[in-house]
């Protein structure tokens, strides 16, 4: 990413008010993609936080908590008095999430299940000789997607192939490694389940001096153990690993066992106060001990890179769900400056103070489609999503604003992520490390939380439904009963396979894929990228800030 787009992008952007006669609808003209004007002036706040949190019986749905929570340092922004009220600014009483309304029954109806398996089945991410159809593209960008018109892309170009070994590493079709490297992971309860309309996948890279020993020539094994210690920072706890020699990965000892040998685990052992200090391995201890990169507990090193696509809902020949080849979005997210915990508390003061004083302010995002918007805490997002025609395009400023209500400002993220946390341990297959394609969910065990129950049957519970929205009735039929009280039988068989809770019905995928692709060829995704069924009734089209949700005990 070049320094000097992200700098030049810190333009006020331009806000049509929800007041505004010119406010526009998915019929409008659409705005040039190098556009920088808000028409939802809040789009980082997403559309579930309009949910209604209580039903027409009074009782109330919690499925907030999943984001706003207390949170563990270095996050320091405390949100989970959202469960309680809408705390939205004045200017955000109506909800502009409009497409959560929109009928798209005609259109499902008028739809084969034919014709969308097709079109979820086309690849629009490679092109027709096995290549990266954006990567190309970008070498010579369309002039409408050139942000700064210099001519050329100043930010990512997608370069994993999804051709996984048994570890994990993406290679491209010569056989090199592109450093990218898959993981599983329990999705986040609600919205990322394949039940609720879309399959996902997320890889990490960590740069070159993670990957490289220290003769200078690329090391796997210091990759392994480098990618293993950002595991156990990030969990704090120990991450067993394939036995490596201490000294050959510079002298660290990884095992806390006292001396430099044989390692089968990294100890997660962090307390600087106390002098308890970890290092990577390579090139990398080089590079930290030079304060070129940085370590600390909760946090990922400088130039860590994600990349999450997602994707339609495909399923296999026994009904099982599945990753379509079709991408609804290539997401990316690169950690561009290292912001040590003193600034993050710092910052979330600061976030505090100005709600407090000043609580009808809204945000200011920085960034544009080429560099991506930055989340304020060192990390800079940018992705594609679908043009009208289904090929993969830049998302606009706009629609890159949406990315950051999730991933910074919130209770519930590990520095501005969500999926490493969740990743799968040593005990899953190979590790944790693969992807989707794969082994897909089908078999993986519900994640306990620290209390010892069991995630899903906590949301389901707290929620009282499947989806935040409390719209999927498959999953309230099958998990509820008619007093609205969860089925044990039901709960049981999730625990041993979470796809008997997170797959939907053939039937029921199909429908969500016609229902999305609406959105995809009106281009309206300003409006909410949610693939609805029908238009939702607990969901609130204006609702008084301050209003009190109904939920009594913060979780």
């Amino acid at each position: 990413m070049a320094a000097g787009t992200f700098g030049a992008s810190l333009l006020t952007a331009t806000v049509l008010a929800a007041g505004d006669s010119n406010l526009p609808s998915a019929a409008d003209t659409p705005l040039p993609l190098t556009s920088r004007t808000l028409r939802n002036p809040a789009a980082y706040i997403p559309p579930q936080c309009y949910t209604k949190t209580q039903d027409e019986a009074g009782r109330a749905h919690n499925p907030c908590y999943t984001c706003h929570t207390v949170p563990r340092r270095p996050n320091y922004t405390y949100d989970a008095d959202l469960q309680l009220a809408y705390d939205f600014p004045e200017d955000l009483a109506v909800n502009h999430w409009t497409n959560l309304f929109a009928d798209r029954s005609a259109a499902i109806r008028d739809t084969s299940d034919a014709e969308i398996l097709e079109y979820v089945r086309t690849s629009n991410y490679f092109n027709a000789s096995g290549g990266i159809s954006l990567y190309d593209v970008l070498a010579d960008p369309p002039q409408e997607w050139d942000y700064d018109g210099n001519g050329r892309w100043d930010g990512f170009r997608p370069d994993v192939y999804f051709n996984f070994d048994a570890q994990g590493f993406d290679h491209d079709p010569q056989g090199n490694a592109t450093g990218w490297r898959a993981f599983a992971y329990h999705p986040v309860p609600g919205a990322f389940w394949p039940a609720n309309g879309s399959t996902d996948d997320v890889l990490i890279r960590l740069p070159q001096a993670f990957r490289t020993g220290l003769d200078g020539k690329p090391d796997l094994a210091v990759y392994r153990t480098n990618l293993a210690i950002v595991e156990a920072l990030v969990t704090e706890r120990d991450i067993p690993i394939e036995p490596v020699d201490e000294a050959a990965l510079g002298g660290i000892d990884l095992d806390r066992d006292g001396r430099i040998g044989s390692a089968s685990k990294v100890v997660y052992d962090w307390a600087p106060l106390e002098q308890r200090l970890m290092s990577y391995v390579g090139q990398a201890r080089d590079a930290q001990r030079a304060g070129e990169v940085h370590l600390a507990a909760g946090l990922y090193p400088e130039g860590t890179e994600f990349l999450h696509t997602v994707r339609y809902v495909d399923v296999d020949e026994n009904g099982d769900n599945r990753l379509a080849p079709r991408m609804k979005e290539v997401r990316y997210a690169l950690k561009r400056l290292w912001v040590d915990y003193s600034k993050l508390e710092a910052k979330a003061a600061a976030e505090f103070k100005e709600k407090r004083d000043f609580p009808n302010r809204l945000k200011t995002v920085r960034g544009n489609l080429e560099s991506g918007v930055s989340n304020g805490q060192g990390w800079a997002y940018t992705a594609f999503i679908e043009d009208a025609s289904g090929e993969l395009r830049p998302q606009t400023y706009e629609e890159l604003v949406f990315c950051v209500g999730c991933h910074g400002g919130i209770g519930g993220n590990r520095d501005g992520v969500f999926s490493f946390e969740r990743k799968l341990g040593s005990d899953a297959f190979q590790a944790g490390w693969y992807h989707w394609s794969q082994k897909g969910l089908r078999g993986t065990p519900e994640r306990r939380l620290a209390d010892g129950s069991f995630e899903y049957a906590h949301y389901l519970a707290s929620n009282g439904a499947g989806d935040e929205f409390r719209a999927n009735r498959e999953l309230r039929d099958r998990f509820f009963d008619a007093q609205g009280k969860l089925k044990e039988a039901e709960l049981a068989k999730v625990r041993d396979d979470i796809a008997e809770l997170l797959f939907t019905s053939p039937a029921r995928a199909m429908a969500l894929n016609k229902a999305y692709r609406e959105v995809v060829r009106e281009q309206s995704y300003y409006l909410g990228r949610e693939a609805m069924l029908a238009p939702l009734i607990n969901v609130h089209e204006e609702i008084e800030p301050g209003t009190e949700t109904g939920v009594r005990e913060i979780q």
